[in-house]
C-alpha cells in the first residue's frame, strides 16, 4: 500500500493480515457480489455487511490487495481531545428497553435478544484510523482488527474477538463468542470472573443457543462438523467470554466464505433466538444498527475467505472528528436490566482504547 495512505480496507489478527486499497467496483446489493464471484467478474469481494441484510452493504473488488503477516508499523499519533460524548440512549432508557426485552421473553416463544446501545463522541480533530489499529491490536494482539470504507457512511473500526467463518479449500472453521464477565487487574478477582462465567447457568444457556442455532445453519452445508462438546473460557482485554470452536468440510466445493457468513448471520450471539421474531424486537426498541454487528471480512473467487463478526467497533465520519461507538448483550428471561446496562459499559472499553478515550 502507499506509504501514509489509509487503506480502503484491513483485516489484521493472528491468522494474517490483509490491507486492500481503492475500489473498481461497488456492490450494495450482496447478490451482485455473488454472482461476481461466480462468473470470474471479481477475483475477490470484501467490506463489510449491514446487520440487516435488507440494507445496501458496503462491499467492493479493490484496485490492490495485499497479504503480511502483521500491520504495517504505522507511527501512533496523539488522539484527539473529546469535546462531547453521549450515551445513546442513556442509561435509564437502555435499561427500560432490557426491561420490556425480559417481560417479552417469559411471555412467548422467544428465547433470548440481543440489545446494544451506542456512545457518541465528538473531537476537536480527526481520529487517524491507522492509529486506532495499532492501539487496538496492542491491547488485545489475539483480537482481529479491521477496517472497511463505508463510502458516504464513514469508515468502519474495530477490534472483533469472534470469527463468523473461515473457509480455506473444503475445511469450515467458526468460533461462537456468547456469555461474558469483567477482566479485572487483580489476579484474584479476574480469576474469580471467570470461573463465575465458566459455571454460570444463564451464560451456559445463552451461549448454547448461539452453538445450537450455528450446528443447524451448517448441517445442509458441511459434512463431518466437529463442535466442541464444552465451550471455552476465552479472554480479551475487557471481557471473558464463552467460546465453542466449530468445524466442519463443505458438502459443495461450490459454496464460498461469502455464501457461509451470509447463512449464519446474524448469529444469536448479535441477534437472538428465533432470529426473525429477535430481529424484529430489536428494529422496534432499538432501531437500525447500520454496520455494527453485521460483518467485516473478504472472499476469493476460489471461495476462499475470512469474515468477523463486526462488535467492538465504532463508526467514524467523513471528516473523523465524530465516532459512534455500540455496544450489546444478550438479554434471556434471567436477565436483570442493572447488569446488562452495565455490561455494554464494560463493553465499550475495547474501542475506546483503540480511540484514545477514557471509559467513564
Amino acid at each position: 500500500m502507499p506509504a501514509g495512505v489509509t487503506p480502503s480496507f484491513v483485516l489484521s489478527g493472528p491468522s494474517g493480515t490483509m490491507l486492500a486499497d481503492g475500489a473498481l467496483r461497488h456492490y450494495p446489493r450482496i447478490p451482485d457480489a455473488q454472482e461476481a464471484l461466480r462468473t470470474g467478474a471479481a477475483t475477490i469481494v470484501l467490506g463489510a455487511l449491514p446487520f440487516d441484510l435488507s440494507k445496501p452493504a458496503a462491499l467492493f473488488t479493490p484496485e490492490r490487495v495485499e497479504f503480511t503477516d502483521a500491520l504495517p508499523d504505522w507511527p501512533v499519533t496523539a488522539a484527539p481531545t473529546v469535546r462531547a460524548r453521549t450515551t445513546l440512549p442513556a442509561g435509564e432508557v437502555h435499561r427500560a428497553r432490557v426491561a420490556e426485552a425480559v417481560r417479552r421473553l417469559r411471555g412467548s416463544a422467544l428465547d433470548k435478544v440481543v440489545l446494544a446501545r451506542a456512545l457518541k463522541l465528538t473531537a476537536d480533530d480527526g481520529w487517524d484510523p491507522r492509529s486506532v489499529l495499532r492501539r487496538l491490536a496492542s491491547a488485545d494482539p489475539a483480537a482481529t482488527v479491521y477496517l472497511a470504507e463505508l463510502g458516504s457512511a464513514g469508515t468502519l473500526v474495530g477490534a472483533s474477538p469472534e470469527l463468523l467463518v473461515a473457509r480455506e479449500g473444503e475445511t469450515v472453521i467458526c468460533q461462537p463468542f456468547a456469555g461474558s464477565a469483567p477482566r479485572s487487574a487483580d489476579p484474584a478477582v479476574d480469576a474469580a470472573h471467570a470461573a463465575g462465567l465458566a459455571a454460570s447457568e444463564k451464560n451456559r444457556r445463552e451461549h448454547a443457543f448461539v452453538v445450537d442455532v450455528m450446528r443447524k445453519a451448517l448441517d445442509p452445508l458441511c459434512v463431518e462438523l466437529q463442535i466442541a462438546p464444552e465451550p471455552e473460557l476465552h479472554g480479551t482485554d475487557a471481557l471473558w467470554h464463552l467460546s465453542t470452536p466449530i468445524r466442519g468440510r463443505l458438502r459443495e466445493s461450490s459454496t464460498t466464505a461469502l455464501d457461509l457468513a451470509l447463512a449464519l448471520h446474524p448469529t444469536p450471539a448479535v441477534g437472538g433466538v428465533p432470529t426473525d421474531a429477535a430481529a424484529a424486537l430489536i428494529a422496534e426498541l432499538e432501531g437500525d444498527r447500520g454496520f455494527y454487528a453485521g460483518a467485516v471480512g473478504w472472499c476469493d473467487a476460489r471461495g476462499d475467505g475470512r469474515w468477523v463478526v463486526s462488535i467492538r467497533c465504532a463508526v467514524l465520519s467523513a471528516d473523523r472528528r465524530t465516532a459512534l461507538a455500540h455496544a450489546g448483550g444478550g438479554i434471556v428471561a434471567e436477565s436483570d436490566p442493572d447488569d446488562e446496562v452495565d455490561e455494554t459499559t464494560t463493553k465499550f472499553r475495547t474501542i475506546l482504547t483503540g480511540l484514545g478515550v477514557a471509559n467513564e
